[in-house]
């Protein structure tokens, strides 16, 4: 065993003896019905959250994008290489997913980032272009809680960032035509790391509610 990863061999090492076993069946359902899940769950890459876990969800459910602050990139037609693009159009067209969450959450690093400066370096060219994908959350961020202490700033933000993920998910043509057909419905989640929390956004009276 990789004595670096001797705490990660030791937990596969268990989900073998026991979750595996209990759920085996499912398993090799998975295999030869082909995955089928319900929602596209788009979250941060933070350690800190865990979508199956926060959404007791059950292998096969998710089909699970992360990456840094939880953003959508607008649609860019150029074929390159787009990785949150190109899943979004696999769960979309391929999966036929009928439900996209876009899930933000609490102390967001790359949220944080978006208050500070940071001097771009050959180290961090791909991460700095990649936080504009924030920008215009912190502008309406500002105008609202200019006065507001930071922490509740930063929650806003947070918040709002995630509104602003749902409006780029709809620069997608399948998206955006699902979405008009009624076989495609997209929500905004807003999970709080502190207490297990979350709230999602209500597009009729524009703000977050809680879940349950």
């Amino acid at each position: 065993m990789d004595k670096r990863l001797e705490d990660f061999g030791k937990g596969h090492a268990s989900f073998k003896k026991v979750k595996f076993k209990k759920n085996e069946d499912r398993f090799r359902k998975l295999v030869e019905e082909g995955q089928n899940p319900r929602a596209l769950f788009i979250g941060c890459s933070d350690s800190r959250v865990m979508p199956a876990l926060i959404t007791g969800s059950k292998p096969g459910d998710l089909f699970i994008v992360r990456n840094i602050g939880n953003f959508v990139a607008p649609f860019n037609p150029e074929a390159d290489y787009h990785a949150t693009a190109s899943a979004i159009e696999y769960a979309v067209s391929i999966l036929k997913v009928s439900d996209i969450i876009v899930c933000g959450h609490s102390h967001c690093g790359a949220i944080s980032a978006l208050y500070k400066e940071i001097q771009q370096t050959p180290e961090n060219i791909h991460t700095i272009k990649w936080l504009e994908l924030g920008a215009d959350a912190k502008k309406v961020a500002l105008l609202a809680h200019k006065s507001s202490p930071k922490e509740e700033l930063l929650h806003y933000t947070e918040q709002i960032s995630v509104v602003y993920q749902l409006d780029n998910l709809l620069t997608y043509p399948a998206v955006k035509q699902r979405v008009e057909e009624g076989s495609l419905f997209l929500h905004g989640w807003h999970y709080d790391i502190e207490n297990g929390h979350i709230d999602y956004y209500n597009d009729e009276d524009y703000e977050f509610k809680p879940l349950i």
